[in-house]
């Protein structure tokens, strides 16, 4: 069904499938839809192991720079946001989770963190190689976690990556329930611990986010999940109002923190926004997070590297 836009290939042992085009979204997306009644999810299912290789990409400089202002990045300048690369990353990342051999449903599949590592600086006038591929699944309290690994080349460099997690949420039972029980729970003391160390962040600022910045933003990124358009579209999922895309929110606490050029980014997605509504963003050093009174909705670091370099095994 992709023969118009791709060609396989095998390349250091792994399969490659090398597009010509990034795939459009909606007609994913629906398919997902359609396929998700259908799968069994489970955390020892098998995967694709197929690497999606998107070379020759430019980006789309008015697409930027409307991404740009919905979070809240300067514009005009020759550089792309350290979260911009997720966005060119997702259609890709769509295809391998809404196809008949991915084992998870596709409908209320939750993005709960994403931890990015930028090596330099991303100029928005230049070319690179896009690849995306699932890194594996892994067992949760609740269902079942899947990793997905996005890079960026230039040559032979790789100069961005990231690896997001989302959750498919169904019942567990078992040793694989279990394992992941003690990782949630260290997931959550490591989190204590930090907090008791460094104390509450003090606030920065507060934001009014109007009703239409999930539209925005589905504009600007291409993903248009019904949940973040209307209040109509979120509560057919179970959601009062449309809530806000967590890209967003962690790009608009990173626009407000600031990166340097070299960096490593983690956040954590724990509670949807609802829109339109309040939210406080609090800072202190390199932790940042957005709640609204005490519950918080997203927490994360910004993390200089020194003595940085490209990864081994990306490939």
């Amino acid at each position: 069904m992709y023969s118009d836009d791709t060609r396989a290939e095998q390349a250091h042992g792994d399969p490659r499938t090398v597009l010509t085009r990034s795939p459009s979204l909606l007609p994913l997306l629906a398919a997902g839809a359609l396929r998700s009644p259908f799968k069994r999810p489970s955390a020892t299912a098998d995967f694709p192991r197929t690497r999606l290789v998107l070379p020759g990409l430019r980006v789309d400089l008015a697409r930027l720079a409307a991404y740009e202002r919905v979070c809240g990045f300067a514009t005009g300048e020759d550089a792309l946001p350290v979260t911009y690369p997720h966005v060119l990353g997702f259609p890709l990342a769509m295809r391998l989770l809404s196809g008949p051999g991915f084992p998870l449903p596709l409908l209320g599949l939750v993005h709960t963190s994403i931890e990015i590592t930028r090596y330099r600086e991303l100029t928005a006038s230049g070319e690179y190689e896009l690849t995306v591929h699932v890194e594996g699944l892994a067992p949760h309290r609740r269902g079942t976690e899947v990793s997905v690994v996005t890079g960026l080349r230039v040559g032979e460099d790789v100069v961005w990556e990231s690896v997001s997690t989302y959750l498919a949420r169904h019942r567990t039972t078992g040793a694989g329930t279990d394992r992941g029980r003690d990782r949630d729970r260290d997931r959550d003391r490591d989190r204590n611990q930090d907090q008791e160390k460094h104390g509450p962040l003090p606030a920065v600022a507060e934001w009014r986010l109007a009703g239409d910045v999930g539209r925005r933003y589905a504009a600007a990124s291409g993903d248009r999940n019904p949940i973040h358009l209307y209040p109509l579209t979120a509560r057919l999922f179970g959601f009062e109002r449309a809530i806000a895309h967590g890209m967003w929110t962690a790009a608009r606490c990173l626009a407000a923190h600031g990166t340097p050029q070299a960096v490593l980014v983690r956040a954590e997605f724990r509670a949807p926004v609802l829109l339109p509504g309040t939210v406080t963003y609090a800072a202190d050093g390199e932790r940042f997070e957005l709640c609204d009174g005490e519950r918080v909705h997203v927490t994360g670091g910004v993390y200089p590297l020194a003595g940085h370099g490209s990864p081994d095994g990306l490939s």
